[in-house]
């Protein structure tokens, strides 16, 4: 699927991601850390728990048990309050599949989608850690780009950070379908798995859906809001950043720009459709935007849809 990046046609602007140095982990580490000091973002301490857990048994109710765990069918025949009881899986594997494809490298206002893609992952990955979860890391392209079992340890976070910010991607397109494959094939056990993408492939909608049925799937969408919403630019140079075609367009044209946001709303709609048939979350982040607090929002709707 064609995903192009705006160019004024008589100024060009290139726009480059510079390769990171190693210490580049180290700073996407501590950029994370004081995500999660924040106070407001304090639900990241606990952000799977609800994911890894099992049904125990139906007690009854005592003060300070939360109101979402009430078994209102057992309250109602027994004539007074049950809760269900949840036990916490130990064994917790964690995957962060990340997208490195040329899309990625589009953006506004000084943040592409790439950068915004490693701070969600540097995010996830210091929660995980915490949580003394296994974690691991996929990157993909248009090809498998990197695996990393899932695993725990001391020094795996910034092991997994370097990797992140210094892996130079051999592929410029996308391809979810092989992604979601290779993760079915590889994770042996139930895993919690974070997809990082701007979802810009054609059709992945089989393997979402058995990928879905084999493990807990989050999508993280990445979005720019000048792919939703051009602005009236004039005549600006296009540029397919996977594919390196290139051409004009006319952005004063109400009816271009019309075009353009239809085509996005349609694209929106599948995405959700396709995610809800498989059963999967998904939530989208955008560049111009701090992404943190509508993460930290999404994973608290998301455990209290799970004690339901």
């Amino acid at each position: 699927m064609p995903v192009f990046s705006f160019q004024r046609r008589k100024r060009p602007v290139r726009r480059t991601i510079p390769i990171p140095d190693a210490t580049d982990g180290r700073r996407l580490e501590i950029r994370a850390r004081k995500l999660m000091e924040n106070r407001a973002l304090g639900a990241y301490e606990s952000v799977f728990r609800g994911h890894g857990v099992e049904f125990a048994e139906v007690r009854a109710y005592q003060p300070g048990d939360p109101f979402q765990a009430i078994d209102w069918k057992v309250t109602a025949r027994m004539g007074r309050p049950f809760v269900k009881r949840f036990v916490e899986e130990r064994e917790l594997s964690v995957l962060i599949a990340v997208d490195v494809s040329g899309s990625l490298e589009t953006g506004t206002r000084g943040n592409t989608k790439r950068q915004l893609a490693l701070e969600v992952a540097a995010l996830l990955g210091l929660a995980a850690s915490r949580n003394n979860d296994r974690v691991g890391l996929l990157l993909f392209s248009d090809r498998l780009e990197r695996w990393i079992r899932p695993r725990r340890g001391r020094g795996r976070l910034r092991q997994l950070l370097h990797v992140l910010v210094t892996q130079v991607p051999a592929g410029r397109g996308t391809d979810l379908g092989l992604a979601f494959r290779t993760l079915v094939r590889a994770l042996n056990t139930r895993s919690l798995v974070f997809v990082i993408s701007d979802f810009r492939d054609a059709d992945f909608h089989r393997e979402l859906a058995v990928a879905g049925k084999k493990h807990d799937v989050v999508g993280i969408q990445l979005d720019d809001h000048s792919e939703r919403k051009p602005p009236p630019a004039g005549i600006v140079e296009v540029v397919d950043p996977e594919t390196g075609r290139t051409g004009l367009i006319d952005l004063a044209s109400a009816g271009v720009r019309e075009e353009i946001e239809r085509t996005a709303a349609e694209r929106e709609a599948r995405l959700a459709e396709m995610f809800m048939r498989a059963g999967c979350d998904r939530v989208v982040l955008r560049t111009d935007q701090s992404f943190a607090a509508d993460l930290a929002s999404f994973f608290a709707k998301r455990a209290r849809a799970r004690l339901h």
